[in-house]
C-alpha cells in the first residue's frame, strides 16, 4: 500500500512519516523537494493547486494524506489569495482526484474555524464562524473536502505542538532561556495536542474497519490557557533538567497583545465522538506534555 503525504517537513508531517510507516509504502512530499534529514522526497506546490493533479496521477497513492496547510495566522490577513489556494483550493483538488480515484482522503483543519464565543467544548455538528481569513479558508477547505464526495476523514484540532519544528512549546524554552520574566495572554483557552498524538491516531483510524468518513475533533483531552501551558513547560522542563532554571511567567489579557489576526478565546473541541467511533482513548493533556519534554531530555 502506498501512502502519499503532503507536507512531509511540518510538524505533524514529520510524525506522520514515523506513525504511518507500518501501514506501507509513505511517499513525501514537501515544496522544496527536500526532507529535515537532507533526503530527496516528492515536489508539491500549494500555492499552484492544479499542478498536484500530475503527481497524484503518477504516484497513485493507495491513501492520501494532507499536513500541509498556509498557517501564518496573522500574515493571512494580508496575504489572503495565498491562504485560500493552500488552505481551501489544493485540499479540493486533491479530493476530487480521491473521489473519482476512490481514493481515502486525511485532511486536517482547525479549531480557527469556531468563533471562540462557546463556553462548552464544540462538537463538530456546531455551526462554524471563523473570525479571520485563516480560518475561513481552513473552513473553505473543509467544505470543498466534503463536497468531492469520496470517503474523507477530516481532523480538526488545536494548539498543535512537537519536540521539533516551530511552536509554543519551543519558543517558550527558547525565551525561557533569555529572559527572566514572560508575559502569556491566559484569557484564550485550548487544549495542547502533540503532534505525534495526532499522527498515532490517524494511524489508527486508517486501520479500523469500518471505512468511516466524516469530521471528527482530535486533541488531547482537558483543558487549560496558554498561561497554564507555558507554567506546565517550565515545570516540566526544570524538573527534566532540559532548563536549568526558569523565568516567572506573568498572566496577561488577550488585549495586552494585541496582533493582526483575532483569536478564538475558547479553543476546547469535544472529541469523545473520536473516541467512540475508532474506539481510541485520547490521553490529558498534561500527559503528552510529559511524553514530548521527554524527547528533549538531555
Amino acid at each position: 500500500m502506498t501512502i502519499l503525504v503532503f507536507g512531509g517537513n511540518g510538524q505533524l508531517g514529520r510524525e506522520l512519516l514515523r506513525a504511518l510507516s507500518s501501514l506501507g509504502t509513505v511517499v513525501a512530499t514537501t515544496r522544496s523537494g527536500t526532507l529535515t534529514d537532507g533526503s530527496t522526497c516528492e515536489v508539491a506546490d500549494f500555492n499552484q493547486p492544479d499542478s498536484l493533479v500530475a503527481l497524484l496521477g503518477r504516484v497513485r497513492p493507495d491513501i492520501v494524506v494532507n499536513a500541509a496547510a498556509y498557517t501564518a495566522v496573522d500574515k493571512a490577513e494580508q496575504d489572503a489569495e495565498a491562504a485560500f489556494r493552500a488552505n481551501a483550493e489544493a485540499p479540493g483538488v486533491i479530493a476530487r482526484w480521491c473521489a473519482r480515484a476512490g481514493v481515502p482522503f486525511v485532511h486536517y483543519s482547525t479549531d480557527y474555524v469556531f468563533d471562540g464565543e462557546g463556553t462548552a467544548p464544540y462538537r463538530e455538528d456546531q455551526p462554524t464562524a471563523p473570525l479571520g481569513v485563516y480560518g475561513t479558508s481552513k473552513r473553505d477547505g473543509e467544505d470543498r473536502v466534503r463536497a468531492a464526495g469520496g470517503r474523507h476523514l477530516i481532523f480538526r484540532t488545536a494548539w498543535v505542538y512537537a519536540a521539533h519544528g516551530n511552536n509554543f512549546l519551543r519558543t517558550m524554552l527558547r525565551m525561557g532561556t533569555e529572559r527572566p520574566a514572560l508575559r502569556v495572554v491566559a484569557d484564550q483557552i485550548g487544549t495542547p495536542t502533540p503532534a505525534a498524538l495526532i499522527a498515532d491516531v490517524t494511524a489508527q483510524a486508517l486501520q479500523h474497519a469500518g471505512g468511516l468518513s466524516g469530521t471528527w475533533h482530535l486533541t488531547a483531552s482537558g483543558q487549560t490557557s496558554w498561561h497554564g501551558f507555558a507554567e506546565a513547560i517550565f515545570a516540566e522542563a526544570l524538573a527534566r533538567g532540559v532548563l536549568p532554571k526558569v523565568p516567572s511567567v506573568e498572566a496577561i489579557a488577550s488585549s495586552e497583545y494585541p496582533t493582526s489576526a483575532k483569536r478564538p478565546s475558547w479553543s476546547v473541541l469535544d472529541n469523545s465522538k473520536l473516541q467512540q467511533d475508532f474506539d481510541i482513548l485520547l490521553p490529558d493533556w498534561q500527559e503528552g506534555l510529559k511524553r514530548v519534554i521527554g524527547e528533549l531530555t538531555p
